[in-house]
């Protein structure tokens, strides 16, 4: 009812309206020119709008609304239409809108929002917000047009205003009127008014005009305005983000969108830096999947970020004058919003990468295309770390993947993390929890490469952020340590020292994090506790004492663990007081006061008490006490302490020596022991009356004694002396020596020629007389005397005079000789544990149990006469496997009882003989040493002369080669064993561990031109030995134990060269230098003036060089280490494509060639047979073409070997025996595999001429694959069938992925190839499926393991063919036929006895189908498992084998 009451009243109030529209009109008409300012005179317009509902009032009051928006629109519509002036009317409506609207006040009115007119209590009849007058007649279609076009007349009135009063602006509210109208009548009229607007107007119009442009327009002109846009971005740069929010907003076609896209990238570089984040956000949301990668490629081109902040030595000299009172807001605000804009875009990235899987992707993609280290920019840090910090687990993997990427291929260096961090701290500050979670990976990182640039990332983590961050690094990183797994371990510790070094006092406040380690030390080496401990100490008592807080429990737990009867726990002690003490006593020269009071009163009490308190805990334990003494030794060769400590530690170090270890000779030495006591090894003779000796047999048999003896009775409270304290203790003292007379050891020179007090070594040649403490106490008194020598040179190696140089060198001839000696009493000691040297390893227990080991062995090792010591000690090369077969070779011509008795190794006893210096090694430098003596008494001069011989040089060499694996080969991963392993595999290493791998290098490269004459020289020895003999290795002017010594020192020269070479920090930008002198020296062995020459010569040159000693190798091993050496130098020269075709032939060379020990036999042996392999693959790396010299190999080589008797070899390859063949076979069998994976991908484009190069190197692949296959009836061996069935399947499965796409493209025009080549690999899979029922039938565990997965390839193959033959519309030519399992000689196996009969039909319609052009595929289809649908297990009979091959072979 009260509708029907509203509208009757609305309708009548129109039809009188209507009445006196007539008699308005005309006055309207007459006054439309003048601004209508009475009420009398209204014009039509304000009495339709009032009788629609509307009351306009005059001044700020809003015109009232009395009824709904819809039922006003409607009136006005009607009283429009039901005018009898219509048409007419509606410019008269417009009129008098246009006459209403020229006063600002009541135009501004018509343009806010009217009010809701109240009568008494009913507020039902309207909606609480209604549109404005202006809006509401917008939405009338038939006034629209005039509307708009009389607003857009009056805008430019008010453009130049300010925003009037109440902060309004004219413009902007004209514009919001056109905004979302329900239609616009003619859209296209009004983009073409808005842009001649744009055109005009000043920018702050020009921006909302722009900016609306989306909600005012219809979707059909999007695509005009968008051009125009695209133009005005062009011309005007203070456009761009109202235009680029307007074009993200526009329904654009993707031409379009691109097109804005590349004109948007053009202009990116001039772009103001508020501006950026927009232009940014709108490339990546104008982004498809189809163009991601090219357009993100191009904007990480032109994102210039380094370019947007503030160079640092501006930032620097801002930060100083701002210290200085200086006003410089601007300058720092300006700074500040240049951090603010870089932010936003990297926000936009982020919301980017995590909507859009595609930019993701398109992002990691360009970051990896870039090859070069010059050309990486620091958006790519950021955006790998916004990557990460995304939920997208496929993201953070991504990131994580590129990162160690580019770091191991050396393309991200330290100095971009460095930038990164400097410049954009407060930038990356949000993401520090993914460069948390990514340093964490790399340290975890078992590549040796990338762990580093881990550490570097945690360092700047702590330099660049807050405390928050600091306690999270430090965090980690403690985790790292407590971790266990030791390279993790080691370096988190190097970056907390590095930490505590660069900031000690921000490190403090987290000394209980690191203090919590100390729970966790069971898990650490000794040389992890001693950074730990000299991390901790320089915390609680470094100079300024900033951790004093940690000091009580630092004393506390070096008490407790010094009075642990465990030696693991009394190790710990020992090294962390020791370290302790070298923070409490350190030199302390930066300090301010007087030189005279360095060190306080009560700092030096602390120190001697706890030195007195070390001295006294390990007095009890030879081992404790010799740690002690090492220690100590440690700490004075590594830091500087202050004057006192170390004159106080020199001063009872020398006297507590003399004491223990030195005598005065007498005439006769009394007391009764084991073995007669002698003076030996007395370098001093004219010193004979008065002189010292060294106490060593009596010290030993009384420690003997005092064991036998403590087991009966209680602890004595004498001081022992043990002969195990004599090296450590020398050691000590001879550098204490060296730091107070700086390097001088004039006080102690008496002790490198003095003699020892041992016993006539005549003894050990009757050893298997003595009983088991005999033999044991010669082999401990043996072990002793070594490890002495071994101190004393490295005690005086570096001295000048021509005199120690040549006592030095005697000693070494002392060691070589008596390390024979103690191979021969090892080999008649069997079980015998010697005693310990290295006092810092896991136990001294755990050590000692697994020499005993090699004395049961001792066939596999050898016996080297002079020198000793085996080749290197568990070194995967098989270098050193010929010496052994050699000498075993040799060994049956001489003395054949003692060889093999005395055939110990000392290569396992390496942990028990002291470690030397790396300062021994300068004396391969050494030449010829001679001097003269006068001789008092007959006044006649005598000439002294000594040489470093064969077995010396070998000795050095052994030495340095076990030094070089251990600290520059790349450790391949530093994964802890589930189950610990045998001795720690840095034991005997602990000095070499102290220096930097580049310092290891930098030495070797000194020694190099000594290196290199050793080379040559062994090069000349063997020249004149071949000339000697004719050119025949085994000639009789051939010394089998000389030739033997000569070889290995050959052999361990090449693989030391080789081992310096193969450095990785060689290809670090540092170290080009030291890489470039290396060279210089090996080609200037050859050519002069080297200097002027770039690398590439150089390496050519150096290549040349080494290429020169090709004709001289003594056995397989050596000649393999030659191949090695110019296969690394010419791949470290950047150019190993150049040297390819050389090595390849060098390689061709050694293995045509008969190797020959010297008694004349061939070699033979795991050892020659590892060499042998190494060689062959070197070889089939670097040949031209992989394929002919697999077939080159099998087909022509292993024919004539089979055609050869049983002992002798192929012709064209002598290294092909059969005792080598199944070397042969395996490298073959991989290689050929390899190089079909190599063959490139076919893709339907190629041209046919591609198709038929691909399908040429496939059909050669699978020749050499069908001859290989086919050598199993010859040689079927188990180990050479488990290789065939092995490499088979992967062969195989290469052919289903790479060759059979081709053939599905290449089927149509190159019918005959294909089939052919099926034809061909049919009867190889025949043949593998023979092999499957041969292994079933032997139930070979070995070979029934690769059966199931090689019967699914042979199936997937038969199925394959089948969709091949479909594809190409030929699927009439495949059938299947039943095949029967044969074993590999034909026989059928009996299981499938029943079905004899129908077999037979089959295989002979299948032989008889063979000569079709179908008949690939049948062939193939018989050669599948008996897993088809028809559960027949198919074969083919030998005899349609053999039928086969014939065919193939026509």
């Amino acid at each position: 009812m009260m509708r029907k009451k509203r509208r009757s009243s609305a309708e009548k109030g129109e039809g009188a309206s209507t009445t006196s529209k007539a008699k308005k009109s005309r006055s309207t008409g007459r006054q439309s020119k003048e601004p209508v300012s009475e009420e009398t005179n209204e014009s039509v317009f304000v009495v339709f709008v009032r009788e629609a509902g509307v009351t306009l009032k005059q001044g700020v009051t809003s015109n009232e609304i009395a009824v709904d928006q819809v039922v006003f629109q409607r009136r006005i519509q009607q009283q429009l239409r039901k005018s009898p002036r219509y048409p007419g009317i509606i410019q008269e409506f417009i009129t008098g809108l246009e006459a209403y609207i020229e006063n600002d006040d009541r135009f501004r009115n018509c343009l806010l929002p009217c009010v809701p007119q109240l009568s008494e209590g009913d507020t039902s009849s309207v909606n609480s917000f209604q549109e404005s007058l202006l809006r509401m007649l917008l939405g009338i279609e038939m006034l629209q047009t005039l509307i708009i076009n009389s607003l857009l007349e009056k805008l430019p009135e008010f453009m130049l205003d300010s925003a009037s009063d109440g902060g309004l602006s004219i413009p902007r509210m004209i514009i919001n009127q056109l905004k979302w109208l329900d239609r616009v009548v003619d859209s296209k009229e009004l983009a073409v008014k808005l842009m001649e607007l744009v055109s005009a107007a000043p920018v702050e119009v020009q921006r909302d005009i722009i900016t609306s442009l989306p909600e005012i327009l219809e979707d059909s002109q999007h695509n005009d305005v968008a051009k125009e846009l695209n133009s005005i971005l062009k011309e005007n740069t203070q456009l761009t983000v109202p235009v680029l929010d307007a074009l993200s907003s526009l329904n654009l076609t993707s031409s379009l969108l691109s097109e804005v896209r590349v004109s948007v990238m053009a202009m990116l570089a001039a772009v103001q830096l508020e501006d950026l984040p927009v232009v940014v956000k709108f490339i990546l949301h104008s982004v498809s999947a189809s163009d991601a990668n090219e357009v993100l490629c191009s904007l990480r081109k032109k994102l210039e970020l380094e370019q947007c902040v503030l160079p640092p030595v501006l930032q620097a000299s801002q930060s100083r004058m701002k210290s200085k009172g200086a006003a410089l807001s601007g300058s720092t605000a300006a700074a500040a919003s240049s951090q603010d804009s870089i932010t936003l875009v990297l926000d936009c990235i982020k919301s980017a990468v995590r909507f859009q899987k595609s930019i993701s992707e398109a992002w990691l993609k360009a970051i990896e295309s870039v090859d070069q280290m010059e050309d990486h920019k620091i958006i790519d840090l950021l955006v790998l770390f916004i990557l990460h910090s995304t939920n997208a687990n496929q993201s953070r993997r991504g990131a994580e993947r590129v990162l160690k990427l580019k770091v191991r291929s050396g393309l991200f260096q330290e100095a971009l993390l460095q930038k990164t961090f400097r410049d954009y701290s407060q930038v990356i500050r949000g993401y520090f929890p993914s460069i948390l979670a990514l340093a964490q990976s790399l340290l975890r990182s078992p590549d040796p490469c990338i762990v580093p640039f881990g550490g570097h990332m945690y360092r700047l983590s702590f330099t660049a952020f807050d405390s928050y961050c600091h306690q999270e690094v430090v965090g980690s990183l403690v985790t790292h340590v407590c971790s266990g797994v030791g390279g993790e371990v080691d370096v988190a510790l190097e970056l907390l020292c590095g930490l505590v070094t660069e900031k000690p006092l921000e490190m403090a406040l987290y000394a209980v994090f690191v203090k919590g380690i100390l729970d966790y030390m069971d898990n650490l080496t000794p040389q992890q506790i001693r950074r730990l401990f000299h991390l901790l100490s320089r915390l609680a008592f470094g100079q300024q004492q900033q951790g004093s807080h940690i000091q009580d429990d630092m004393h506390i737990v070096i008490r407790k663990q010094l009075s642990s009867t465990v030696y693991k726990y009394r190790r710990i002690g020992i090294i962390g007081a020791v370290m302790i003490v070298g923070s409490l006593g350190a030199c302390r020269q930066k300090g301010k006061e007087s030189q005279g009071a360095s060190l306080s009163e009560e700092k030096f009490k602390q120190v001697t008490g706890l030195l007195d308190l070390l001295k006294s805990s390990s007095e009890s334990s030879p081992e404790a006490a010799a740690l002690y003494y090492d220690e100590l030794a440690n700490l004075i060769w590594s830091s500087t302490l202050d004057p006192q400590v170390q004159d106080m530690i020199g001063k009872s170090v020398l006297d507590d020596f003399q004491d223990d270890f030195v005598v005065d000779l007498g005439p006769d030495i009394t007391g009764s022991f084991p073995f007669p006591p002698h003076v030996m090894y007395n370098l001093d003779e004219d010193e004979s009356q008065g002189g010292i000796a060294i106490n060593l047999l009596p010290l030993l048999a009384k420690d003997v004694q005092n064991k036998g003896e403590q087991q009966t009775q209680t602890k004595k409270t004498q001081r022992r002396v043990s002969p195990l304290c004599l090296s450590p203790f020398f050691r000590l003292l001879r550098l204490c020596e060296e730091k107070q007379h700086e390097g001088d050891l004039d006080e102690i020179d008496a002790l490198l020629g003095c003699p020892l007090i041992l016993t006539d070594m005549d003894v050990v040649e009757k050893v298997e007389s003595l009983s088991k403490v005999e033999r044991e106490f010669l082999c401990t008194l043996l072990f002793h005397t070594i490890n002495w020598f071994r101190e004393v040179v490295n005690a005086f190696c570096k001295q000048k005079e021509t005199e120690m140089k040549m006592k030095v060198m005697t000693r070494l001839q002392n060691i070589t000789y008596l390390q024979t000696l103690l191979e021969r009493a090892l080999a008649g000691t069997p079980g015998y544990v010697p005693p310990v040297c290295n006092f810092d390893g896991e136990s001294t227990e755990g050590i000692a149990v697994n020499p005993a080991v090699p004395a049961s062995k001792s066939k596999k090792g050898k016996k080297r006469k002079a020198a000793g010591k085996n080749s290197t000690e568990g070194s995967s090369q098989p270098e050193e496997a010929t010496e052994a077969d050699e000498t075993q070779q040799e060994v049956p011509e001489k003395e054949k009882d003692k060889e093999i008795r005395s055939g110990v190794s000392l290569a396992a006893y390496r942990l028990f003989f002291r470690e030397l210096d790396m300062e021994v090694l300068s004396v391969l430098q050494c030449g010829l040493l001679s001097r003269s003596l006068l001789d008092s008494e007959l006044h006649t001069k005598v000439r002294e002369e000594v040489l470093l011989g064969p077995a010396e040089l070998v000795f050095l060499l052994e030495d340095m080669l076990h030094k070089l694996e251990f600290s520059l080969a790349a450790a391949p991963a530093k994964r802890a064993p589930f189950l610990k392993g045998r001795a720690d595999k840095s034991v005997g290493f602990s000095h070499l561990q102290q220096r930097s791998s580049k310092d290891i290098v930098s030495c070797c490269v000194q020694l190099l031109p000594a290196l290199c004459t050793h080379l040559e020289n062994c090069h000349n020895h063997f020249q004149t030995l071949l000339s000697e003999n004719n050119g025949v290795v085994d000639g009789p002017a051939t010394d089998p134990q000389e030739h033997q010594l000569m070889s290995s020192g050959y052999q361990l020269l090449l693989q030391v060269l080789n081992t310096i070479f193969s450095w990785s920090g060689f290809s670090q930008p540092g170290q080009r230098v030291l890489w470039k002198k290396s060279l210089e020296i090996l080609a200037g062995r050859i050519k002069e003036a080297v200097a002027e020459l770039s690398l590439e010569q150089l390496v050519k040159h150096s290549f040349e060089y080494l290429l020169n000693f090709r004709s001289t190798m003594p056995n397989l091993s050596t000649a393999l280490c030659l191949s090695q050496l110019l296969s690394t130098v010419s791949e470290k020269g950047g150019s190993p494509a150049a040297y390819r075709e050389q090595t390849a032939s060098l390689a061709q060379h050694f293995l045509s060639q008969v190797w020959v020990t010297a008694s004349g036999e061939r070699e033979r042996g795991n050892k020659f047979n590892e060499a042998l392999h190494a060689l062959l693959s070197i070889y089939m790396e670097h040949v031209d073409d992989v394929l002919k010299a697999v077939e080159e190999i099998a087909g022509k080589g292993i024919p004539e070997l089979i055609n050869a008797g049983k002992d002798e070899s192929s012709a064209s390859w002598p290294t092909l025996s059969r005792q080598t063949f199944l070397v042969f076979y395996k490298v073959l069998m991989a290689e050929l595999d390899k190089a079909a994976r190599k063959i490139p991908a076919s893709k339907i484009s190629d041209s046919t001429e591609t198709q038929s190069e691909k399908l040429l190197a496939w059909n050669l692949a699978v020749r050499d694959f069908h001859i290989l296959v086919n050598l199993v009836k010859v040689f079927d061996s188990r180990l050479v069938l488990n290789v065939c069935l092995k490499y088979g399947r992967l062969f195989l499965e290469s052919f289903l992925k790479l060759g059979m796409p081709l053939l599905d493209y290449s089927f149509k025009k190159h019918k005959e190839d294909v089939q052919s080549l099926l034809k061909t690999f049919q009867l190889s899979t025949r043949q593998l499926h023979h092999m499957c029922g041969h292994s079933k039938i032997h139930q070979d565990t070995n070979l029934t393991n690769h059966v199931p997965a090689l019967k699914k390839s042979l199936e997937l193959f038969v199925y394959r063919v089948k969709a091949m033959l479909a594809l190409n519309n030929c699927q009439e030519a495949f059938w299947l036929g039943n095949l029967k399992n044969r074993n590999l000689k034909g026989e059928e196996i009996l299981s499938q006895k029943s079905q004899d009969s129908d077999d037979d039909d089959d295989e002979e319609e299948e032989s008889l189908a063979l000569p079709l052009p179908q008949e690939p595929s049948d062939d193939e289809e018989s050669d599948s498992e008996g897993t088809k649908k028809t559960k027949v297990a198919e074969e083919m009979d030998e005899d349609d084998i053999t039928d086969d091959s014939e065919l193939h072979s026509d």
